[in-house]
């Protein structure tokens, strides 16, 4: 069986939680503290980073590399388009996520080599709110971000969306990505990705 070592708030375990529900695959989740891991996490990521995916005696980590396995380890439908050209675009598209968006969330999750200073957190948070008013004009027009079919995109963005109260990210007048957010979140699969903890940020 597959197994995940995930943390409760970690929205790079997130999107592998949402991933293999979206799936419907039965995996074995270990719920790691990062402040305290355990010894077994550092022998299979030495950074003592979450997520980490195990597969029989394939071993992957960083979020990216875990979905687009399981992606193509699944039967369909697949997340990723099958054209080349297409699942370039979409890689790109991922990778301005990463760097775009979640690299502000590094910073207010602490895990950035950045300063965690309340200047730095503010940047962030400008940073992430700018990226999604951009991303706007895309919600308006796609049911998801790629169009009318769910794909990683979508998955991989959910989490930072999730989390926007929690992060103190006001984007109460983007319409368009509030209204996006809330049909990745009706999605059963997305409702029972979400642990206790995360279900509490936004309460």
């Amino acid at each position: 069986m597959i197994q995940l070592y995930s943390a409760s708030t970690c929205p790079w375990s997130h999107r592998c939680r949402f991933m293999l529900s979206e799936k419907g695959l039965e995996f074995e989740l270990h719920d790691v503290d990062l402040r305290e891991p355990p010894e077994d996490l550092g022998l299979l990521n030495p950074l003592n980073e979450v997520p980490v995916l195990i597969d029989d005696d394939l071993v992957l980590s960083e979020s990216h590399i875990i979905m687009e396995y399981l992606d193509e380890r699944c039967p369909p439908p697949k997340l990723m388009p099958e054209d080349p050209a297409a699942r370039a675009r979409a890689r790109h598209f991922l990778f301005g996520f990463e760097r775009e968006l979640f690299g502000g969330v590094r910073v207010l999750e602490g895990r950035s080599d950045a300063t965690s200073s309340a200047e730095a957190r503010e940047t962030a948070r400008s940073q992430i709110r700018e990226g999604l008013t951009t991303l706007g004009a895309v919600f308006s027009r796609n049911t998801f971000v790629l169009g009318d079919e769910l794909s990683m995109l979508d998955l991989a963005i959910a989490p930072l969306l999730w989390r926007l109260d929690h992060y103190r990210i006001d984007l109460s007048t983007r319409a368009p990505v509030l209204a996006y957010a809330e049909r990745i979140f009706a999605r059963s699969a997305f409702l029972s990705s979400l642990t206790r903890a995360e279900k509490e940020m936004r309460r």
